[in-house]
Order: structure tokens, then sequence, then C-alpha cells
């Protein structure tokens, strides 16, 4: 069974900046996983999706968090590049949630939802 094995480098290795170092790895391999898994995504689009996944986390100080995360995004990349993925997985990462009003959130009711949104439902 292959195995890269990018979480146990990282978790051995001693970084000075791991996050950076995550990073510039994602941004490393980003064009063989946009050709692996067939993606018409420019690559500077896709680095703008990673870049606001890591956005998302910047406020964190804690540093045993910070070392979570940066081990499971080690692993999230080693399962990407083992094809454990699949398209729709990345596209998500990639182009965001862009059909919030599908399935279950198409039912959802706010507070202030009148009597016909609430019988119009299909």
């Amino acid at each position: 069974m292959a195995s890269l094995q990018l979480a146990t480098k990282a978790r051995h290795a001693a970084y000075v900046n791991p996050v950076p170092t995550l990073y510039r790895a994602i941004a490393k391999e980003l064009p063989r996983v946009l050709t692996i898994y067939d993606i018409d995504i420019p690559v500077p689009e896709a680095r703008a999706g990673i870049r606001s996944l890591f956005n998302a986390n910047s406020q964190v100080k804690d540093t045993r968090v910070k070392d979570m995360l940066v081990e499971k995004g080690y692993m999230e990349l080693e399962e990407t590049l083992l094809h454990y993925k699949q398209r729709p997985h990345l596209l998500r990462i990639f182009e965001g949630f862009k059909h919030k009003s599908t399935g279950a959130d198409r039912k959802k009711l706010g507070l202030d939802s009148t009597i016909d949104e609430q019988f119009d439902r299909e």
C-alpha cells in the first residue's frame, strides 16, 4: 500500500514556522492535485481557496491547537495525494459552498418566516 507519511514527517520535524511550511507544501502540490482530479480551476484561484482555510484559523493562539491543525493539514494533503478524496470534496474547498439553498437548507425556516413560506416548502 502506498504511503507518503507526510504527517509523520511533520510531527518529527522541528520547524520554526510550521504553518507557512505547510502552506508552501500545499502550494507546491496544488498543480499536481488539480491535474490528478481533473479540476479546471486556475492555480491562483485554487490557492485563494486554500488561503481562505488558513485565514479561517488565523486567530488560533494555542500552540497545541496549532500543532494539531498543522498535523491535520499534512494528513489532508497526504490523503488528497493518495487519491482518498473524491472530486466534489476538493471542489467544495476550492470553490466554497456555492449552493447553500439545496437539500435540507432549503427547508429551514427563519424566525421571521411568513405563513406563506411555512406552507410553500416542498
